[in-house]
């Protein structure tokens, strides 16, 4: 299979409301904006979208419908610091405040709507013992 773009959907109880939220805090521009599914495209990079649809919307599988949550979405970042900064003063809802991972991380989380957390993320060196667990290809720098 070609995969010609990849971006994710989210289920949402409130689509507008969820698409405010990413627009306000994540630089996101809407492309398309129906009261069921909102697309959003990032201000910076247009490789980056993000689609939002009705959590009861009839193109949901009725089995899958309602099950909004248990989502956590990477942002990588050129300085998580200079956001996490400004998403304080923005008054979003910080879960994980700002930190360095031995795995290879420095990184915080953002409580967005209906569940979804948002990672801020900076690759930096892991620790020795990390380092071991990675490929060579894929080692943080």
């Amino acid at each position: 299979m070609k995969t010609t773009s990849y971006y994710p959907v989210l289920l949402s109880k409130d689509v507008a409301r969820a698409a405010e939220f990413y627009i306000a805090h994540f630089r996101f521009q809407p492309l398309y904006q129906a009261d069921w599914y909102v697309h959003l495209q990032s201000l910076d990079d247009p490789s980056v979208n993000l689609g939002l649809v009705a959590e009861d919307h009839e193109t949901i599988p009725e089995a899958a419908r309602g099950r909004t949550g248990g989502m956590l979405l990477n942002f990588e970042v050129e300085d998580p610091d200079q956001h996490y900064v400004r998403l304080q003063a923005e008054g979003a809802p910080i879960a994980l405040s700002l930190r360095d991972e031995a795995f290879g991380q420095r990184h915080f989380i953002v409580e967005g709507p209906d569940g979804v957390l948002i990672d801020v993320i900076r690759p930096i060196p892991p620790s020795a013992e990390e380092a071991a667990l990675y490929t060579p290809q894929a080692l943080p720098a």
